[in-house]
């Protein structure tokens, strides 16, 4: 996870180097916990997602000091869950690791708990993109896993989407927007979550 990751003037996040974007979904409202700042620890916004092949970037509407975007890399969820409640909107909750800086300690950071709430239309389009997508970053990074205890969220980039998306199923009911091709591309990259 990083607080507030760099955005452009538009809200769309900057990418880092490899990453692809994959689709944009509107009218979502999300709950984070453990947000240093945040009255109670817990920030609660409306806004948007941003799935790429790397993470997953909530950006709310309505920006504040504390809080205006929650980059969630994708090696880094676990105990992700779908609900259809009957009485109340779909969501899916999980639980992300945060991003820590290679000279510190992760037991002083922890994990953030996670809710994210379809409040407008369906999400048939969203939830198997999503649930296929942290199937292949966790098939593809077992490789690497045997000899090596850090783990790089950036290494999803060299995850395989193109045959994933080129069976992707599009709900009629679900407002989520897939990327057929990238955005414009702007000059400034990223080639780590700590610059």
């Amino acid at each position: 996870m990083a607080l507030n990751p760099h955005l452009y003037g538009n809200g769309m996040p900057v990418a880092f180097v490899n990453e692809m974007f994959i689709l944009i979904r509107d009218g979502i409202e999300f709950e984070i916990n453990n947000i240093y700042g945040a009255n109670g620890g817990t920030v609660k916004a409306k806004g948007r997602i941003f799935l790429s092949n790397v993470r997953m970037v909530l950006v709310s509407d309505k920006p504040t000091q504390i809080f205006t975007a929650f980059d969630m890399p994708l090696l880094y969820v676990h105990d992700e869950k779908f609900h259809q409640p009957v009485f109340h909107c779909n969501n899916i909750s999980g639980c992300v690791e945060p991003v820590v800086p290679y000279d510190q300690n992760r037991a002083n950071y922890p994990p953030h708990s996670f809710k994210i709430l379809f409040k407008h239309g369906g999400c048939g389009t969203f939830v198997p993109l999503f649930f296929s997508l942290i199937k292949s970053v966790r098939q593809y990074n077992q490789h690497f896993d045997a000899a090596n205890t850090t783990h790089d969220p950036l290494r999803a980039a060299q995850t395989p989407v193109d045959d994933m998306m080129n069976c992707a199923y599009v709900d009629p009911s679900d407002p989520t927007k897939i990327y057929l091709q990238q955005p414009a591309s702007e000059p400034h990259r990223r080639d780590n979550y700590h610059s």
